[in-house]
């Protein structure tokens, strides 16, 4: 119960109601009556001596104690009180005592101290500690906020460092994996291994950006695309992943569904919701995917979320499963909580979710009772224009050789030696380098033109962008790509205008790479450096 209120209605006020704990010997009418012409409904229970311990574990606003010192005095409950760890305002309602005993009583942690023949300042008592009390719950409210905000924060941080080590990683497997795959010598056998290697290698790097996705820490690739043309494409890998005894039923919307989203992002998320909705159907069920549209703040479920006006495109996904506790739902989008047994799943998914939703402008929500399933809802805004995502168009042909010099400044030897290899099986001049100032030795001394540096952006003692603006003078014409997979680092377009759009992020494909060096050195040069 938060503050004392009044509310007038039809002519009458009516009472706010009042859990009164009375400790002390005689009849508590006294306070009733009092209570009830500050415009309280009191509901008094009492309790004396060894009832102490009983009484202070049921529900009640206010204690009131008719002494201060013995077994059911005010010194005896404040001490039970604190011992508790409750947040429960105590007033000391007693005949004439002594001013030490009042003393005693307002040091102990009492609220006030009255008389039983003067009780004028009870009702003005009891409002203030009630809203003492509504303050003290908010702020504590906000408190676990801002903690829970700081561990998602931190974990984040620590996430954004550790993933660079392994994308390199991830960039040796996937690479080294591809170059043997593009040896004629290898049998079924061994193709079928290395493939299965390199998949394992892009799953990984799929796992580094759901990781990082809730903190905000991984870009997005943002375009125009068509919600319900990714979940016909998808709906194959639905049914595989949910299994045959739970029953999938898909409705699309026939009204606008383009948004502008992370396509690869949006369809990890998806997978992710299908699968928390075929595990909490242990026994099967029925798992429904939906689209629709809905204006902000018109739609009451787009309302309660506080979204900025506007239209969204909704995907939801709704399961028959075992549902969840308002427990469960309070802590559903914190990292690394699951409410899977150990083993079963690393807690990001519903985190990743409301990461990705909140960086293009969305919501998410959740609805869910215990035995009665849950249904997750995802707002993404429409795109402007409402036109229909413009079809990308993938090359199936192995990427064309080139020609040239690359310098190739990469701290990780075994990434370094990885790419170096795909470029040169390309048929590009490699120069390499550990880090910025091995860069700057090498070129200044290489004979000849140096067409595209191949740069981390994460190096020690020098960045890569401060490395290029060193050695640029020495090769006019020099183009950039930028590489990284450590994504707190690579908002270039800002500081870096004239590199644009050349920027990797590791883990990549050798032919990914090798198209990406094709692309930017046949790009004509149009702004100077």
């Amino acid at each position: 119960m938060a503050v004392r209120r009044l509310a007038r209605l039809g002519g009458e006020c009516m009472a706010d109601p009042l859990r009164v704990l009375f400790l002390g010997e005689g009849d508590p009418e006294f306070l009733a009556v009092e209570l009830r012409r500050g415009g309280y409904a009191p509901s008094i229970r009492c309790a004396a001596g060894a009832d102490l311990a009983g009484a202070l574990d049921g529900d009640a606003d206010v204690v009131v104690c008719g002494s201060v010192s013995g077994d059911s005095g005010a010194l005896e409950a404040l001490r039970a009180i604190q011992a508790r760890g409750l947040d429960l305002p105590l007033i000391v309602v007693s005949g004439e005592i002594g001013d030490s005993e009042v003393a005693a009583a307002l040091a102990a942690g009492a609220a006030d101290h009255l008389t039983r023949g003067n009780l004028t300042r009870l009702n003005a008592a009891v409002a203030r500690e009630l809203r003492a009390a509504a303050i003290r719950r908010e702020r504590s409210c906000l408190e676990e906020q801002i903690r829970q905000a700081q561990g998602m924060e931190a974990v984040g941080r620590h996430a954004a460092g550790a993933v660079h080590d392994f994308n390199n990683l991830l960039t040796i497997v996937t690479g080294y994996s591809d170059l043997l795959l593009s040896r004629r010598v290898v049998d079924d056998a061994q193709r079928n291994g290395l493939e299965e290697i390199r998949r394992a290698g892009e799953r990984g790097g799929a796992l580094t950006y759901e990781l990082l996705a809730f903190s905000r820490h991984q870009p997005l690739d943002v375009r125009a695309i068509s919600l319900n043309e990714l979940l016909l494409r998808m709906e194959t890998a639905f049914r595989r992943l949910i299994g045959e005894d739970i029953d999938l039923v898909t409705r699309l919307a026939a009204s606008p569904d383009t948004v502008e989203c992370d396509p690869g992002r949006l369809g990890q998320v998806i997978l992710r919701l299908v699968a928390n909705a075929r595990d909490a159907m242990p026994r099967g069920g029925n798992l429904a995917i939906e689209t629709g549209n809905v204006r902000a703040p018109e739609s009451p479920s787009a309302g309660q979320l506080d979204m900025p006006p506007g239209r969204y495109v909704t995907l939801s996904v709704t399961d028959t499963g075992i549902g969840m506790d308002a427990e469960t739902r309070s802590h559903l989008f914190e990292p690394v909580f699951t409410s899977r047994h150990p083993g079963h799943g690393a807690g990001l998914g519903m985190a990743a979710a409301y990461g990705m939703a909140h960086q293009v402008g969305g919501a998410i929500g959740v609805a869910s009772e215990p035995g009665r399933g849950t249904t997750v809802q995802l707002y993404l805004p429409l795109a402007k224009g409402e036109g229909r995502a413009a079809k990308r168009k993938t090359a199936s042909v192995p990427a064309p050789g080139g020609a040239g010099t690359i310098l190739l400044v990469e701290g990780d030897a075994g990434a370094r030696q990885s790419i170096a290899g795909v470029l040169r099986g390309r048929g590009y001049t490699v120069v390499e380098a550990a880090d910025g100032e091995e860069a700057i030795r090498r070129a200044g001394a290489h004979q000849g033109t140096i067409h595209l540096a191949v740069v981390a952006t994460a190096m020690p003692e020098m960045s890569g962008p401060e490395m290029v603006r060193q050695i640029a003078p020495l090769f006019p014409g020099l183009r950039v790509l930028y590489t990284s997979g450590c994504t707190g680092e690579v908002r270039l377009r800002d500081r870096i205008p004239r590199i644009g759009e050349w920027f990797l992020r590791k883990p990549f494909r050798p032919e990914t790479l090798a198209r990406k060096a094709r692309e930017i050195l046949g790009k004509k040069l149009t702004v100077d450096r």
